[in-house]
């Protein structure tokens, strides 16, 4: 792969990207140099090269302000709102001066790109302040709704604006991508409703539940404008946190501020790539660390950028030169990393032994949680061996790789127990290896006691034996393809000394001992239904009482 670029361009560009308009250029731009610059770019991107260079940002390399947040301010359209909780956001940020530091520092590789976006579509320039609302124009953040990048889309509305969301890349926090996306749908709300105040309400709180406000108020006999809906506390603060921010970028000293310079012009070109590359090279080569060459290409998600994928790479001005440089001279393997494919189900330590790989490596680059196992059919991200040739990951491989993941836990049967006797269920738990919280949970129930004929739920691991003990009756022991397999398998009592026989009114098997007069022997006997199953002496044999030996005199 080798990239051609034009040096002396380059040293123009980085020139004005280290530099920055002069007053003189600021009052009156040459455009012929301009039209120059901008022509030699446009000559260097040709199809099979595999540098671009992002056009409409050097279509402007001058204009009437050297400092953009001058351009910033000329450009505000919405009108002020005014009220305590813009007062009440102002001072917050007033009293944080740190952080307000923090994320104007951040914008300041960003803003260029989203003011162009805006003046193209000739959209208020408040909106290039609104990530600072959103994320403090962090383009990594994610929230707890799962919102990501510097404009907090969530999932689904990615997905709406075409944002791809993959194993490998998530353009949410794409730079590019996802401010074409916001603008795009802010510029549909603004549509929808007519006032951006009502659109920006909308772009935190959903269009559905504006206009279900809207509605709520028209029934009512209410106004209908955004101070007056009734809405979440996010959303009602949510405009005026914007005003206050607007409010420090017209005069930042009257709340105490200072805001760093950004020179009015282009602070990155965008570089296509049609090899595989990884991500510590790519920084190596363009002479950054690899967290400064991540804050401009955020949305890669794996340690190695796809060439099947034609991304498209940020870099500044001054290190596109080195990038361009140093990748001429390099000698290395550029990609370091290939894909493995999970034909069955497994544990990732017992996998990366199976393909020769470090169990920490492969959990870490995969990002698999512990105590979960792969599910057949994921792709993984694994080092390269030795022997590998340097073939590229490939384009379907790129467009449909998933890593789906299970919780490791062992394979169960289901089992059902009719209880014969009454019992606690910890003692039905306890003899089935399972805790006293799974029993109720199966059997949705808080009690702590079971009678006779109750029937118990029980998930028991395939392959275990089961114990056998007096009481229960097995009603069904598999679950097979959705189905119950009904087992009959009861349990026979022991055997007692006696045993009733309704038919006949008399125990059987009852031992009657006889007195040593009828010699000391025992025998079997059908003993009446009133004799109890201890036998009782005859009469004869007894000794008589006084009463009885004076009636035989």
């Amino acid at each position: 792969m080798r990239f051609i670029f034009s040096a002396l361009v380059v040293l123009m560009l980085a020139a004005c990207a280290s530099q920055g308009p002069t007053a003189s250029q600021s009052a009156s731009p040459d455009p012929n140099t301009q039209q120059v610059v901008a022509d030699t770019l446009r000559k260097t991107a040709s199809a099979k090269e595999t540098i671009d260079v992002d056009n409409g940002s050097v279509d402007q390399l001058t204009s009437a302000d050297t400092d953009l947040w001058a351009r910033i301010r000329r450009g505000f359209q919405m009108p002020d709102l005014q009220s305590d909780l813009v007062d009440m956001q102002a001072n917050w940020y007033a009293q944080r001066p740190d952080y307000v530091a923090r994320m104007t520092e951040r914008s300041q590789k960003y803003l260029y790109h989203i003011v162009e976006e805006l003046e193209a579509r000739h959209m208020p320039t408040e909106l290039a302040l609104l990530p600072f609302i959103e994320s403090a124009y962090n383009p990594q953040a994610l929230s707890v709704a799962k919102a990501a990048g510097m404009w907090q889309f969530v999932p689904g509305t990615g997905r709406t604006y075409n944002l791809k969301q993959n194993m490998w890349q998530d353009e949410r926090r794409d730079v590019l991508a996802s401010t074409s996306a916001a603008l795009d749908y802010l510029s549909r709300l603004h549509d929808m409703f007519g006032d951006w105040y009502l659109a920006l309400a909308a772009y935190n709180w959903g269009e559905g539940n504006v206009q279900r406000a809207i509605a709520r108020n028209q029934a009512a006999g209410l106004p209908t404008d955004y101070q007056s809906l009734r809405m979440p506390n996010e959303t009602r603060n949510y405009v005026p946190k914007l005003q206050a921010v607007k409010n420090i970028v017209m005069n930042p000293q009257q709340y105490g501020l200072a805001l760093p310079s950004i020179p009015n012009h282009p602070y990155f070109v965008t570089v296509t790539t049609s090899h595989d590359m990884d991500v510590d090279v790519a920084a190596k080569l363009a002479n950054m660390s690899t967290d400064e060459f991540r804050s401009l290409n955020p949305s890669f998600k794996k340690p190695v950028i796809l060439g099947a994928t034609q991304p498209q790479i940020l870099l500044p001005f001054d290190n596109a030169s080195a990038f361009e440089h140093n990748l001429k001279a390099y000698k290395g393997q550029l990609s370091s990393w290939t894909t493995y494919t999970v034909t069955e189900r497994a544990r990732p330590a017992a996998l990366a032994e199976k393909i020769g790989v470090d169990a920490d490596t492969l959990m870490s680059v995969n990002k698999i949680p512990a105590g979960m196992r792969l599910k057949p059919g994921s792709t993984l991200v694994v080092p390269r061996s030795g022997d590998d040739d340097d073939e590229d990951i490939s384009a379907d491989v790129a467009e449909s790789a998933v890593l789906a993941m299970e919780p490791d836990v062992p394979d169960t049967r289901k089992m059902l127990i009719r209880v014969r006797r009454k019992q606690s269920m910890a003692a039905v738990a306890s003899r089935y290896g399972v805790s006293l919280g799974q029993l109720q949970a199966w059997n949705r129930t808080h009690r702590t006691l079971v009678g006779p004929g109750q029937v118990l739920v029980l998930h028991v691991p395939v392959g275990k034996s089961m114990p056998s003990e007096p009481g229960p009756e097995k009603l069904a022991t598999n679950v097979q393809g959705g189905g119950v397999e009904k087992v009959s398998a009861s349990v026979p009592d022991k055997p007692s000394a006696s045993r009733y026989d309704k038919k006949h009114g008399h125990a059987r098997t009852g031992v009657v001992k006889v007195s040593a007069a009828a010699k000391k022997t025992s025998v079997t006997s059908k003993a009446p239904a009133s004799v109890s199953s201890k036998a009782s002496k005859p009469a004869a044999s007894r000794p008589k009482t006084a009463g009885e030996a004076r009636k035989r005199k």
